[in-house]
């Protein structure tokens, strides 16, 4: 049975390293959080937020945001149930349950950088298995949302909720950018050229900027 990380077996990693791709195609890739060195729960990024892993042959730096995030059983064998505990109660009496479940979260590739440049568009090779994710900083996520071509490869995105993406990206781009109105005037103006022909989907993105 897989144990949790301990201090002692565990090296300690940077706060913003948060996980490591274990599935990957040219539009996205899974990644799975490390496990916490004490009986917790890993921390799933938020719906929206930017993280950044690697292509190792070309050196590109390839940008996503979080689509989607799960909580399950490691495996098909190990189910989970209610056990009716507190998360206090269950580190005392059932601490085998942290062990027994994973975190996966989703990325929608969006941009990638060559070093040179920054492009908003799809990379030609997704991040490889088993490389590193983690968390953008602030002025990563500045320079990216000065970009605003991702918007359109964001619309393109398909089998997630895009239009409740879209409205999260936004809002975490606009609290970076320290609440800048006249960036969220451009993107409101990028998205109006964009939606023209479907005002309603354009309606309901911009209601979901609620700042």
């Amino acid at each position: 049975m897989r144990l949790p990380f301990s201090a002692a077996a565990t090296p300690a990693r940077p706060s913003d390293h948060i996980g490591e791709v274990i599935e990957a195609s040219s539009t996205g890739y899974t990644a799975q959080c490390f496990e916490p060195q004490d009986l917790t729960f890993p921390s799933m990024p938020a719906l929206g937020s930017w993280v950044k892993s690697w292509d190792e042959e070309t050196g590109h730096r390839i940008y996503g945001v979080t689509c989607h995030a799960a909580i399950a059983p490691i495996d098909s064998v190990h189910h989970t149930r209610a056990l009716g505990l507190s998360p206090q109660e269950l580190r005392e009496q059932q601490p085998q349950v942290f062990a027994m479940l994973r975190t996966v979260f989703q990325v929608a590739i969006v941009a990638f950088d060559t070093g040179d440049r920054l492009y908003g568009y799809l990379p030609p090779r997704p991040p490889q298995i088993h490389q590193a994710v983690y968390r953008c900083q602030a002025q990563e996520i500045q320079r990216l949302s000065q970009e605003t071509e991702f918007l359109r490869t964001l619309l393109q995105v398909t089998g997630i909720p895009v239009d409740e993406l879209m409205g999260a990206v936004i809002r975490n781009c606009y609290k970076t950018l320290n609440f800048d109105r006249e960036w969220l005037i451009t993107v409101g103006r990028r998205l109006s050229v964009l939606l023209k022909d479907d005002y309603d989907r354009l309606s309901a993105i911009i209601r979901k900027i609620d700042v």
